[in-house]
């Protein structure tokens, strides 16, 4: 029961009051009174007799602190302590208070937003069972290391493998949902029965698909994402069992996915059904347009799966010598796949705001240490009172704990406003592609992140003061009476300082400068037509009323005639894929007339109607063009481009040279007619292909996108384009509408590169911000210090220009060495992250150059102001101040 009325009494004491310290401050110098009466009486001098009680007492504040010791829990009575006095001490400096909380929330807050996005996309494990085990499995050819797979080989693979405890493909398709107010394209994925059960995957409502749902004669059947079911059918519990049609086949509604359910291949699939293979490109071995997910047995690495796979492959190209030669097998873990393209920006936009927070570290490290040499007088008397050395450190690492606890919920609060903004700014095609940034915001691992970097920060600036202030020099800075000289020592450190912070800016500024020169000439590279001016969208009719080739040709001779009429059209022209989209949906050819040993000659395949070339105002280098006339009665014709000419017919005319498949079949023979100058395909970073075009008259598609020139402003025509289409057919389904200029300025390739650039960019204009001022404080701060010396100068007759040489100099040695190390610095920073640059060097020199020379110009500028201020030194007052 003592014990426990002890602790009560401690518990009591431990936020003591005003009267109890006057209490105790009383208790003690009644204490050292009665010991100077001592001495006194033994005939000591006043001054003598309060030194000698001094010492029998061991110091007023090591007493007190003992007192308290006895009458509360010690660690946390000094704590509390220590906090109060770390406020009051931080209050009465308002602006170095405020500044070091602003330099500290804006490096953390940078780190923290950047952070969330490395964590929802590298860190956090995918939203299914097991992730681990998931791997993506495709084909792979020496043109295309990831490739699709066919239906026959998917088949073949599923059955001969050990690796894998299953093994399901999807790919996406698009569909007419025809609902009470008309017909809607929705986007749609097909999947094989078990898709869900190896993602681990089950419906919030209904159920999955069953073995053999995939067949071609089973029951069609849909899965809806949570989005169409919520949006679409009014989130509606008895949807399941009913019935919807889609693109003219009835399906029958049996599950719900969960609301958290996302797969970034397949974007915004909002309709999920079985394969059902049917059709020529199903059910042909040498068609590819499927993509396989796979888990791993228990005990199978990666390795070993691709192992096997790739002999499965040989032994398939064995048997089937002519669809299947150079086909082998790709096995990357599905996160690979899902965030792959990603990674590099994100690792590049950490680093930045990684040397952003460095960088704010080190000038709050300097303003601490600047604000310590105001403090040495406090400290030396502190320490002639009494206090402990690991009491005064404990008192420097509260205050750092308060400043950074100010700065760290700052950063917090500009992070949880940042990262949502930064996501608002994805395109949303996209952002359809990285649905793991869905719910992006502080979460545990945001703060724990942010916890370790403050925990880092608040180690740092509790170290700063004391190694500035060694104990040995307490009594010297009690002699000194607080004027705070700084010595070489000093110097030497806040030079080395503002060496790191110019260094850290070059990095920035080269990164920034090497992405933005990157982003330029991407979106200056010759793209074989005239962006401008451009309107694109996609059509989608409904299959069963074109389902024939006559009826498609039909529909596109009609919309073409329907929109070249409008006013402001100057052409318009049909393509099954728009350029700048990707290299893929390939043909393999065979040359007529030169040898063949089985190569798969692959190139880019596209159907285009007669004005499509016109309408890009492509350039025509050779032969003509396609006629409307050309259709499925007449010869078939082609047209290349340059790539191919070059590539196949070197110092030749191509021109009425003939190719076909790669058996030569007489209904695949075709005849070019012309060359035209390369359009890019591909993405903006991709290299050409060769490509052919064949007639759209030729090889309809109920599906097609459109390309239309205009006279004004692309996007403003788009209203018009779309109701003419909808006036020939309101099932008619319109999609994907944007001009061609905002497409290849929001495609992947270009999105990634610019969103870097603007952000390491900011980033590198706050370090450059910091480094200036921070070299600005530090020659500023000892001109102050240095002030008799220059007066001194100045007196015995030393010019004010020689008082200009000797700051600019010494500033100007330490820009030379940060930018020098900077430099270097640069250049291997840009090394790890060439992925991001295109057709730019690691060590481009003019931007290295402008870099360097911004920075010099800046710093120096920066050091003329404290020069001036020295040069005008009145050396009679900076003597007398001495």
């Amino acid at each position: 029961m003592k014990r426990l009325r002890a602790w009560m009494s401690r518990l009591a004491g431990l936020v003591p009051s005003q009267r109890r310290e006057r209490e105790l401050a009383d208790e003690i110098e009644s204490h050292l009174q009665m010991h100077v009466d001592d001495n006194l009486r033994a005939g000591m001098t006043p001054e003598e007799a309060r030194r000698d009680a001094l010492l029998k007492l061991g110091g007023v504040e090591s007493t007190r602190d003992a007192c308290r010791e006895r009458s509360t829990i010690p660690l946390i009575e000094h704590l509390l302590q220590d906090v109060r006095f770390a406020l009051r001490q931080l209050a009465r400096n308002p602006g170095f208070t405020l500044t070091a909380v602003l330099v500290l929330a804006l490096g953390l807050g940078a780190s923290a937003a950047i952070f969330g996005f490395v964590d929802a996309a590298l860190i956090r494990p995918l939203p299914y069972a097991d992730a681990g085990r998931l791997v993506d499995v495709t084909e792979s050819t020496p043109q295309i290391p990831h490739a699709a797979l066919s239906y026959p080989d998917y088949l073949d693979w599923k059955r001969l493998n050990t690796v894998f405890t299953s093994l399901d493909v999807h790919n996406g398709r698009g569909y007419m949902l025809r609902t009470s107010s008309g017909t809607e394209p929705v986007i749609g994925a097909r999947v094989s029965d078990g898709f869900f059960r190896t993602l681990g995957v089950a419906p919030f409502l209904g159920r999955g698909f069953h073995d053999g749902e995939d067949l071609a004669g089973a029951p069609h059947t849909v899965i809806l994402s949570f989005t169409a079911w919520r949006d679409r059918f009014g989130g509606r519990p008895d949807v399941i069992g009913q019935s919807v049609t889609l693109s003219d086949v009835p399906h029958t509604v049996i599950g719900v996915l969960p609301r958290e359910f996302h797969f970034a291949p397949r974007g915004r699939a909002e309709l999920w059904t079985t394969l059902h293979p049917a059709g020529s490109c199903d059910l042909r071995r040498s068609c590819h347009a499927l993509e396989g997910i796979g888990r791993l047995e228990d005990g199978v690495s990666i390795e070993t799966a691709l192992a096997e796979m790739k002999s499965i492959a040989a032994r398939l190209e064995r048997e089937y010598p002519d669809s299947n030669r150079g086909q082998g097998a790709s096995v990357l873990p599905l996160s690979e796949v899902i965030v792959g393209n990603v990674r590099p920006l994100l690792r590049a936009l950490l680093g930045a705001a990684g040397l952003l927070l460095l960088i704010a570290c080190v000038n709050v490290a300097s303003l601490l240490l600047v604000r310590s040499e105001s403090r040495r007088h406090e400290i030396a008397v502190r320490g002639a009172l009494g206090a402990s050395r690991p009491r005064l450190i404990r008192q420097f690492a509260t205050e750092s704990l308060v400043l950074v606890a100010g700065g760290t919920a700052a950063g917090l609060i500009l992070a949880t406003w940042a990262m949502p903004l930064l996501a608002r700014l994805i395109p949303a095609d996209l952002m359809a592609a990285m649905p793991y940034l869905r719910g992006l915001g502080l979460n545990a691992h945001v703060v724990a992140f942010a916890g370790g970097v403050s925990l880092l920060a608040a180690l740092l600036f509790s170290a700063t003061p004391m190694v500035r202030s060694p104990w040995a020099e307490v009594r010297a800075g009690l002699g000194e009476g607080g004027r705070g000289a700084a010595g070489p020592a000093w110097r030497r450190f806040g030079a080395n300082l503002v060496i790191v912070e110019l260094a850290i800016a070059v990095v920035l500024l080269v990164g920034a400068g090497l992405l933005g020169k990157s982003v330029h000439r991407l979106l200056e590279v010759d793209l074989g037509f005239e962006p401008d001016d451009l309107a694109t969208l996609a059509v989608a009719a409904p299959p069963s009323r074109y389902a024939s080739d006559e009826q498609a040709v039909a529909l596109g001779r009609e919309v073409l005639s329907r929109v070249a009429s409008l006013p402001g059209v100057e052409a318009a022209g049909i393509t099954s894929l728009l350029p700048v989209t990707f290299n893929g949906n390939t043909d393999w050819i065979r040359f007529v007339g030169r040898p063949y040993s089985g190569e798969h000659t692959e190139v880019n395949q596209r159907d285009v109607s007669a004005g499509y070339f016109e309408a890009l105002r492509a350039r025509l280098l050779r032969g003509r063009y396609f006629r409307d006339t050309e259709d499925a009665s007449k010869p078939r014709v082609v047209v290349i481009n340059r790539t191919l000419a070059r590539q196949y017919f070197p110092g030749e005319d191509p021109i009425g040279k003939r190719f076909g498949d790669t058996s030569l079949s007489p209904g695949s023979i075709k005849e070019i007619i012309g060359v035209v100058d390369d359009i890019r395909e591909g993405a903006l970073d991709a290299e050409i292909w060769p490509a052919v075009y064949y007639p759209y008259n030729q090889a309809p598609d109920a599906s097609f996108s459109l390309v239309v020139r205009t006279a004004q402003d692309a996007e403003s025509a788009q209203p018009a384009v779309s109701a003419a289409i909808r006036g020939i057919d309101p099932d008619l389904g319109i999609i994907r509408q944007a001009t061609m200029r905002s497409r290849i300025d929001t495609s992947p390739s270009a999105y990634l590169r610019r969103s870097s650039a603007w952000l390491i960019g900011g980033f590198a204009g706050l370090a450059l911000l910091l480094g200036v001022v921070g070299m600005y404080g530090v020659v500023a701060y000892s001109v102050g210090q240095r002030a008799r010396e220059i007066g001194v100068r100045i007196a015995l007759g030393a010019p004010r220009g020689s008082v200009y040489r000797l700051i600019l100099v010494e500033a100007g040695k330490l820009a030379a060495v940060g930018i020098t190390v900077g430099v270097a610095g640069a250049v291997a920073s840009a090394m790890l992250m060439r992925k991001l640059l295109f057709d730019t060097a690691a060590w481009d020199v003019p931007t290295l150059a402008a870099v360097a020379s911004a920075l010099a110009v800046s710093a120096l500028l920066a050091s003329y102001f404290p020069a001036r201020r020295a040069a005008s030194v009145d050396p009679l007052r900076a003597l007398r101040a001495e």
